[in-house]
């Protein structure tokens, strides 16, 4: 196998995620190619492009979200993802055996959920869905009418699991609030899920996005476990890298090493951050038990130097103004915090 250098490897993770030359591609196009944003929070998505596209204005992805175009649905990890209207259809079935497991064993509700009629459930909460979307609340309550003895918060959970439940505009249309309410996809979309996904194309599409990569990496992204069978009928090439071995993509985007790498803001919950299970790739181990170390699972937003996570920043909003306010966590050069000055402002 040929041998890849941990910078090596950082250089063509920042090229296929666009981190290392931003791209002319539109919004919906990045979105496709990174096979979806984590957007569990409505906005990060908008920085995540910022960052990535030459020029991007935020009304272009609140318009794909208004026309349905892109939508924010749990997918990977089972966690919520800004994706196209057809990565929604084409990955939604793929990753529901996170959902029955999580029905299973969530700690807050599977215990609420023993001996229910679950396709009864999921039948009756795709009726409640039909004439209009639902808050959490609002469906929980609607099921409970049907299911008196269970807890309305379960059976909402419950039918949030069991169906491809999108989130519905105003909610994340910038410059807009709304309260998380729930379409099913195939109502919201016009269009019905994907009745046999191809598995092989969920990990040729990681690669091109976040390869190379372990099947640990492919599998901590997706949130599946059983893919190395899987990869042995793809073409794909082998790379050794610190005692691992990494697959790729033959024709994909490996920079040389030496490429410099420019300054740039990740948002919160950057999935380049979330999408590994070693994460050297973007960060030193130190950095990263201080990323991943904080209180309530919440990820700042972060900044790269050199291709790496060296720091974090927040954003203070007043009436008439803001302030950036960068935080390095390790000794950052003039030349670097004058770049950093120039890309945040």
């Amino acid at each position: 196998m040929d041998t890849l250098t941990p910078r090596a490897l950082n250089r063509a993770t920042l090229a296929r995620q666009h981190l290392l030359t931003r791209t002319d591609h539109t919004a919906t196009a990045t979105v496709e190619h990174l096979v979806g944003m984590q957007a569990q929070a409505p906005f990060p998505p908008y920085t995540g492009l910022w960052t990535r596209l030459t020029d991007f204005h935020p009304n272009e992805l609140a318009d794909a979200l208004l026309n349905r175009h892109v939508v924010r649905i749990a997918l990977m990890r089972g966690t919520v993802h800004l994706v196209t209207a057809a990565d929604a259809c084409y990955l939604r079935p793929l990753v529901q055996p996170l959902f029955d497991r999580d029905l299973a064993t969530n700690t807050l509700h599977a215990r609420h959920l023993t001996g229910l009629d679950l396709p009864q459930l999921a039948a009756t909460a795709r009726e409640v869905l039909a004439d209009h979307p639902h808050t959490a609340r609002q469906l929980g309550t609607a099921l409970a009418r049907h299911w008196p003895d269970r807890h309305p918060d379960a059976l909402a959970h419950a039918a949030r699991g069991l169906l491809p439940l999108v989130q519905v505009p105003p909610r994340a249309v910038w410059g807009r609030s709304g309260q998380t309410a729930y379409h099913t996809a195939e109502h919201w979309l016009d269009r019905e899920l994907d009745p046999a996904p191809d598995p092989r194309h969920l990990i040729t599409r990681y690669l091109a996005a976040f390869g190379p990569a372990t099947i640990a990496d492919i599998q901590t992204w997706a949130g599946l476990t059983r893919l190395r069978d899987l990869t042995d009928t793809l073409d794909l090439r082998t790379y050794h890298t610190d005692g691992r071995e990494l697959y790729d993509l033959p024709d994909a985007p490996r920079p040389d090493p030496d490429t410099p790498a420019p300054v740039r803001y990740l948002p919160e919950f950057d999935n380049v951050l979330l999408s590994y299970a070693d994460r050297t790739r973007l960060m030193t181990e130190e950095h990263r038990k201080r990323l991943f170390g904080v209180r309530n699972g919440v990820l700042p937003g972060t900044f790269l130097v050199d291709g790496l996570v060296r720091g974090s920043w927040r954003v203070t909003r007043q009436r008439r103004s803001a302030v950036l306010t960068i935080t390095p966590w390790a000794r950052t050069s003039k030349t670097d915090l004058a770049a950093l000055t120039g890309e945040g402002g």
